[in-house]
């Protein structure tokens, strides 16, 4: 009877799966609550409440979500927010939670309205200026915990306290924090099959513990199962409304995109498709359980998913059982838990600080068009040492703006362009009939017309997944495409590396001038396609393919 809705050749996957990324979770869990400024305790509820009911509901089957940084960074920003305006944090909680709820119901929402067919437009340089943004917040209010020393709640407070953080810095903090670090980064060169971040939690927590250092400790966690704890939502005063509705707003958008990217990699590792709307759907729900329990809301995570698939997760009970090994740490080992000092959870999380920013977009800031690099500075500033709302809003209009001139000045120069941002396969042009009637079944040729921009970059990734296997080669025909922005830059990077990696030959054509800069600029030519790959005229393209093919 059981086999109808479960197949039980995956459980031994499935059951590996699930308790390696739950062992990966945990100590990540503990520091994000901390981190969030509602303990340690908020951070485990939180993975124990998403954890479960966003595999049990949403639409990746072996997605492992829990807070995440990003999730973390705007949760701290509320906690700050609301004790600032209510004068303590226990005045604040109902006003936190009921903005925790509130995301959780707005991704609900956003799930049965498929928004999350729109999320997919945001453009990159803002993604990556808002992700670096977020990783250095990680990073900067982390330095004073891994000192030993108590932290202000922004990073501008932060940084104007940085004297003190010299001179009266714990040296037992730095060295538990930094041997945290060297055991995350070197354990992994000794063996990859126990978690680093476990391991590095458990040895400088006996080291503090059995040397009696005088370092500040998460403190108790209280065992048994979580209460209910949305009571004072109800009294709620009515001049915290805009704050409660502009934050929960935040949570649900960055929730909904921190999930939907982890659930393309999970697609990506698994040769599998996510439901988008359902895994929305997944994500409000558990977040609604987690503010229900005062827990921190939580996203799809990378880290966990990949994990949990490595380690043979195959169904959503791999994910759901990640959530439960949480719940059975929760009410077996809480009172282990209070030793762990909060200079090791910091010694944790500045390396993934550190791992959520964009090297690669900050890297090609001189190599991609000044608009786009533009954008993203302003957004990782503002987003760093201002607002996260004002960051993306800010940030996606420029970028609309931006592109508009430069379809503006396109268009001023009678470029004949075909409809912006369009791609076809489906026919060939008549300079191509006779080659495509000879080898349609082992070449597709693409035609791009207009910029290649942030709008378009996810309709095309969709187009070359339904690619043929049987394809040996693909020729991009851009004599059309006078503009590649950033967010366009890459996806044809992605795609290329893609197809690539499937043995699949990559032949560009018709290059104009600024696409095919960009494309050295980021080493696409020659490190993805060799300049051999590269034509002035389709002819050119089809007589080194028939003689590629033939040799084949």
């Amino acid at each position: 009877m059981l086999s109808k809705f479960y197949d039980f050749k995956n459980l031994k996957g499935d059951f590996t799966g699930g308790l390696v990324a739950g062992v990966v979770a945990l100590p990540l869990a503990l520091a994000f609550g901390v981190q969030s400024g509602l303990g340690a305790t908020a951070g485990l509820y939180g993975a124990i409440a998403v954890g479960i009911f966003a595999a049990m509901f949403g639409g990746t089957e072996t997605q492992a979500s829990g807070p995440t940084g990003p999730m973390t960074v705007v949760s701290a920003a509320l906690v700050a927010a609301a004790t600032e305006l209510t004068g303590s944090l226990e005045s604040a909680m109902s006003i936190i939670l009921l903005a925790f709820l509130l995301g959780g119901l707005f991704q609900l929402i956003f799930g049965f309205l498929n928004i999350a067919g729109y999320v997919k437009y945001f453009p990159y340089p803002v993604v990556s200026g808002f992700m670096s943004g977020v990783g250095l917040i990680i990073v900067i209010l982390q330095l004073f915990p891994f000192a030993g020393l108590d932290s202000a709640k922004s990073t501008v407070a932060v940084m104007q306290d940085l004297p003190r953080l010299f001179s009266e810095a714990n040296l037992n903090a730095l060295l538990l924090g930094g041997i945290t670090i060297v055991v995350y980064f070197l354990f992994p060169k000794i063996t990859k099959a126990i978690p680093s971040a476990l391991v590095a939690l458990i040895v400088a927590t006996l080291i503090a513990y059995f040397a009696k250092m005088d370092v500040p400790l998460i403190g108790e966690i209280p065992s048994g199962l979580p209460a209910f704890q949305l009571g004072g939502i109800f009294n709620v005063d009515a001049s915290a409304y805009a704050l409660i509705i502009e934050y929960a707003l935040v949570l649900a958008v960055l929730g909904s995109i921190d999930s939907l990217l982890t659930s393309v990699i999970a697609d990506n590792m698994t040769k599998t498709k996510h439901n988008s709307n359902r895994e929305l759907i997944g994500q409000g729900i558990g977040n609604m359980i987690a503010a229900a329990i005062g827990g921190i809301p939580g996203a799809g995570a990378t880290k966990g998913t990949v994990v949990n698939i490595n380690a043979g997760g195959k169904t959503r009970f791999s994910a759901i059982l990640h959530g439960t090994f949480l719940l059975a740490v929760l009410l077996g080992l809480g009172t282990l838990a209070a030793h762990i000092p909060l200079c090791v959870l910091a010694g944790l999380l500045i390396p993934i600080g550190f791992k959520i920013i964009d090297f690669k977009g900050l890297k090609h800031l001189l190599k991609v068009p000044k608009a786009d690099a533009v954008v993203l500075i302003i957004v990782l500033l503002i987003t760093t040492f201002g607002s996260l709302i004002q960051a993306v809003g800010i940030g996606v209009t420029l970028a609309c703006l931006l592109f508009m001139k430069k379809s503006g000045d396109i268009s001023e120069k009678g470029l004949e362009v075909g409809k912006v941002a369009d791609l076809d396969g489906s026919k060939p042009w008549q300079d191509e009939i006779e080659f495509y009637e000879k080898y349609k079944d082992k070449v597709i040729i693409k035609h791009l017309y207009g910029p290649l921009f942030f709008g378009f970059t996810s309709f095309f990734k969709d187009q070359i997944k339904e690619l043929p296997n049987e394809v040996k080669a693909v020729i991009f025909r851009m004599d059309r495409v006078p503009y590649v922005d950033q967010s366009g830059l890459y996806a044809l990077e992605d795609i290329i590396s893609d197809l690539r990696n499937e043995n699949i030959e990559v032949v560009l054509v018709g290059l104009k001038e600024q696409p095919k800069d960009m494309l050295e600029a980021v080493d696409v030519i020659p490190d993805l396609v060799p300049e051999a790959d590269v034509f002035n005229t389709i002819d050119d393209s089809f007589t080194y393919l028939k003689s590629k093919l033939k040799d084949s």
